[in-house]
Order: structure tokens, then sequence, then C-alpha cells
């Protein structure tokens, strides 16, 4: 027998040194009750300025309210869902050559990645105010468009491209 081997394997992957992470408990935001809201907001937050972000974002939701006739919450988690990947791909070595295995997104990171890729999407976006970006970018994201989900769209392609290294999954 092995000396420190306990016989618990998590087929291939490291083995944490401790317990399990602990997820933490996230206040919902203030304005719309939302969770989902707040971690967009966090994600947003630049330097720890969470007023300055929070009053970027509750612009952006409130023009989106104003031009779309919906509520605001709606259509921003509308945008966040329209920007969810299922697949994504992971590198993988397999003999000397790197295949690149289409592999299923996790819930938690689905929402994740599609929050980050808005944010990104907004900043790239130049010459206008932070709020006036999220706008624009939230409102093409519900509408299917925009660069966000263009992202989820070409991530998709690649998934696809590489099925045939679907087995290489681990």
């Amino acid at each position: 027998m092995l000396s420190g081997f306990n016989g618990n394997i998590d087929e291939g992957k490291h083995m944490a040194r401790r317990r399990r992470a602990q997820r933490r408990q996230i206040a919902p935001d203030p304005q719309y009750g939302s969770v989902e809201l707040t971690r967009f907001i966090n994600r947003l937050m630049i330097g720890g300025k969470k007023s300055v972000a929070q009053k970027a974002m509750y612009d952006a939701l409130e023009r989106l309210e104003n031009e779309t006739n919906r509520p605001a919450i709606e259509v921003f988690e509308q945008a966040v869902r329209n920007a969810m990947p299922a697949l994504e791909v992971k590198p993988r070595r397999v003999g000397g050559a790197t295949y690149q295995v289409p592999v299923e997104v996790r819930p938690e990171r689905r929402g994740a990645l599609a929050q980050r890729w808005l944010i990104n999407a907004a900043r790239e976006r130049s010459g206008r105010p932070i709020a006036d970006r999220l706008y624009a970018e939230l409102l093409e994201a519900s509408r299917g468009g925009g660069a966000a989900v263009r992202r989820r769209e070409d991530l998709h392609r690649m998934a696809e491209a590489n099925r045939a290294f679907v087995h290489y999954r681990w």
C-alpha cells in the first residue's frame, strides 16, 4: 500500500487540502431584491466602490424600463439568460497533443461567465458613461444580440466543431 494514500481519488483532479470552500450568502440588492443583480453589481465594481457601480447599474436599469416598457429586472434577467453558455471547451493533453474538449458548463459558472461577458462587452464600448454602455449592452443581449451573446455563440460553435473529442472528457 502506498504511504499517505487513503483511497480517495477524484477522477484525476487535484485534491483539495481541506474541506470544500463555503459558498457565501449574498444579500439581495436594496432596490429590486435580486441576488443576481447584487452579484452583477459586485462584478461591475472597481476598487471597492460599490456605490458607484450601484448608481451606474440602477441608471442603466431605469433607462431599460423606460425604453422597453417592461420591468427592468426582467430585461436584465433575459439579457443574462441569453448570454449563458451551455457548453465550453477545455484543453486536454493526450499523448503530446492538446485537444479542445467540449464540456458542459456548471450552472454557477454559466451565470458567472454570462455576467462577466456582459460587463466586459459594456466596458469595451467606448466614449460614453458606463451606465449608457451597460444599458446598450443589456438591451442588445436581451434581444439576442450584442458582443456577450456573440461570444457565447462563438464558444458553442467551437464546442460543436470539436465534438469528435468529447470522449476525452474527464
